[in-house]
């Protein structure tokens, strides 16, 4: 039925408990957050947990992706408007307006994106996936910045239970805002059956001849352009790494959408002259990552700062040697499955970039102990551990 605040889609009766659930990120969201919500929201449906879900999104249309398929007791609300709007009205102008507004009511309220919105008084969780706007301030863009730090320590404040990506995270949230520990579960993300090694030749080169890399070797990295992720170093590291081994052939393909202070990425390669070796293709679809991770040499993730890093376990999955960074959570995650460097040391990632390419027992090691990683980390995992929160708390 259509009311005045949005389209309502009714897909069952009331289940024994009421869970409200904003998923915004889902559906404006390409990677990130929103693959985090899509994936999370996929293997929660597939249980038969006895709680009624009620779902929200404000997106105008057409919506950029779709939510997986859902359960019979699933219920799905579209407002029609940007996101944009609720965030002015609950956070900038901190406006009384209940979330059940919305919802309906609920017996449980949980935002998967950093903030809270007003709620009456009912148990509600909140999902803290970094604190990079913390710990590397220059990596966000000033408004940005300014806006989290008012908005996120107010909200984890407030929330009853706090969901974290990996142990880093949940230790600066104590750290940083002194929240106590027996309030912070450690939710880590999973990885999906559909990542796993692509041999298809036919398939490989499509997916190549998509992005523009070609037929040439490639080192693959994907993230949204934002400095946290170090792609500028990563470039200049290439380009040493290409001159050690004298390689005049492989490429460097930073795959993700533009972010924000993004302009040094693009001036670090017309400086080394590398225009036609670094390959920025832009947005990359979920269905064509599993190929891209299987025909790269080296999957290079060097970042700064990390709420939890799952590509570096997709890329695992797929059969394919990891070099990353040893900051935030990024050993924890990786362990010793990857080459892990300094990520503010441009040799330090040049000689962990040509040991991988040069080292064939070291990209056999890594093949082998990156298979065993990615297995440990389960989207059904993940989801048995959100339902145990849920009940904890009703």
């Amino acid at each position: 039925m259509s009311t005045a605040i949005g389209h309502i889609t009714t897909l069952s009766k009331q289940a024994s408990a009421r869970i409200g659930l904003e998923v915004t990120a889902a559906v404006r969201q390409g990677g990130g957050i929103g693959r985090y919500v899509r994936q999370l929201l996929q293997a929660t449906a597939q249980r038969d947990d006895g709680f009624d879900y009620r779902l929200f999104y404000a997106s105008e249309n057409p919506i950029p992706h779709q939510l997986p398929p859902l359960a019979p007791n699933f219920r799905v609300r579209q407002l029609p408007f940007h996101d944009i709007w609720l965030a002015r009205g609950w956070h900038r102008l901190q406006l009384p307006v209940p979330v059940t507004l919305i919802t309906g009511k609920v017996d449980l309220y949980h935002s998967p994106d950093f903030t809270l919105p007003p709620t009456p008084n009912i148990p509600t969780v909140l999902t803290v996936h970094d604190l990079s706007f913390v710990r590397d301030p220059e990596s966000a863009a000033p408004g940005l910045r300014a806006y989290l730090n008012t908005v996120v320590p107010r909200s984890v404040k407030r929330a009853t239970h706090i969901l974290a990506d990996s142990q880093a995270t949940k230790d600066d949230l104590i750290d940083l805002y002194n929240t106590p520990a027996d309030k912070i579960t450690v939710l880590y993300c999973g990885v999906g059956p559909e990542f796993a090694p692509v041999t298809d030749a036919a398939r490989l080169a499509a997916v190549r001849a998509t992005y523009g890399i070609g037929a040439q070797p490639y080192i693959f990295s994907i993230s949204t352009l934002q400095p946290r992720k170090n792609y500028q170093r990563l470039i200049q590291a290439f380009d040493a790494a290409m001159q050690t081994l004298q390689d005049q052939d492989t490429k460097l393909v930073l795959a993700g959408g533009k972010g924000w202070l993004y302009d040094e990425i693009f001036a670090e390669v017309e400086r080394r002259n590398l225009q036609a070796r670094v390959i920025f293709p832009g947005f990359v679809a979920d269905e064509d990552l599993a190929a891209l991770y299987s025909g790269a040499e080296v999957m290079a993730y060097p970042s700064l700062y990390e709420g939890f890093g799952l590509p570096m376990l997709e890329a695992m999955a797929c059969g394919t040697p990891v070099l990353t960074s040893t900051e935030s959570c990024l050993p924890e995650v990786a362990a010793d499955a990857a080459v892990c460097v300094d990520p503010y040391d441009v040799d330090a990632i040049a000689q962990g970039l040509v040991q991988v390419l040069q080292d064939s027992s070291t990209q056999q090691t890594l093949v082998t102990k990156g298979y065993a990683r990615a297995r440990e980390f389960t989207w059904q995992q993940s989801a048995q551990v959100l339902t145990d929160v849920y009940r904890m708390l009703l």
